[in-house]
């Protein structure tokens, strides 16, 4: 099996803590950014930050499951972890000379045989447009 990540990147205008802030908001403001990709969506625990479990429902390319996230604060960024999967998403925002710069990257172990030629090829092209719909509604929020 082979590790399979997905990333997008833009660039945003307001600074990084306001980014983080919102970004850190899994009541309010997360829920926004979702794409109808996204079903079911609820806080389990917390709700800001460092320790909040969320979970969700996502359907893309045909394929559908279920995820339940932990929500661990970095230097600059919030990482997410499926307890149900290898799925890894990882939100990074950076200083930029016009605000921020944010991407947000997916990694998990994929499958293995033809069926794991075909999640490498295909399944990071369709995240990224996804994650790339997020990020303009994620600049479209913060910088209102």
């Amino acid at each position: 099996m082979a590790t399979v990540t997905a990333r997008a990147t833009r660039a945003v205008d307001a600074s990084p803590d306001r980014v983080l802030a919102f970004l850190s908001d899994y009541r309010e403001s997360r829920p926004r950014i979702l794409t109808d990709n996204f079903s079911a969506y609820r806080v389990e625990s917390g709700g800001h930050g460092q320790g909040t479990v969320i979970g969700y429902h996502f359907a893309a390319g045909g394929r559908e499951r279920d995820y339940r996230l932990s929500v661990e604060a970095d230097a600059g960024g919030l990482l997410e972890r499926d307890q149900l999967s290898s799925y890894v998403s990882h939100w990074t925002v950076a200083p930029d000379a016009s605000g921020s710069q944010v991407t947000l990257e997916a990694s998990w172990q994929g499958a293995g045989g033809i069926g794991g030629v075909f999640e490498r090829t295909f399944a990071p092209l369709g995240l990224r447009r996804i994650f790339g719909e997020m990020l303009d509604k994620l600049a479209a929020a913060v910088s209102a």
